[in-house]
């Protein structure tokens, strides 16, 4: 049986001869702060901020590429980067990746060119010679209104532009 003075005995303020005097700098003194473990945690944030902004980099790359050589699919590589983005299938990535990368030719310049040739064109009055005198005679008499003037049909003609 273990009597109270056993309890009460102190402990003995002398090391074991082969301990070490003093605990190294990884292990947390008794009533102190861990300083491993805060340096671990502030670099874990670190870490993790920076592989973050590495990812989201990555992943708007197509999109920089195709807003910095000004391609004319960059609207659709912007969205093919979000589907990639909400749907975590990575082929929508690289179908924008490559699209990027792809120079398609400018179809829509010259047919615009064309078609604004082709309003002057037809906004132009001809002039009136023999054969455009008596055309337009006969168009005044049927009540409709020559091609040079506008009138609501031609107003309507000219909406979609």
């Amino acid at each position: 049986m273990n009597t109270r003075a056993e309890e009460e005995r102190p402990l003995s303020e002398q090391l074991h001869p082969m301990a070490p005097h003093h605990l190294p700098f990884y292990l947390a003194p008794g009533s102190g702060v861990d300083t491993l473990m805060v340096v671990m945690g502030i670099f874990l944030i670190g870490t993790v901020l920076w592989v973050g902004t590495l990812y989201w980099k990555l992943h708007s790359l197509p999109e920089r590429m195709a807003h910095k050589s000004q391609k004319l699919q960059f609207e659709f590589v912007a969205v093919l980067g979000l589907i990639s983005l909400f749907t975590h299938m990575h082929i929508f990535w690289v179908a924008g990746l490559l699209l990027a990368l792809i120079d398609l030719p400018d179809f829509g310049t010259p047919l615009r060119s064309i078609a604004g040739s082709v309003e002057k064109i037809a906004d132009a009055t001809p002039v009136e010679t023999g054969d455009a005198l008596a055309e337009s005679s006969s168009v005044r008499e049927s009540g409709l209104s020559p091609p040079g003037q506008s009138g609501p049909a031609k107003e309507k003609e000219r909406s979609h532009v």
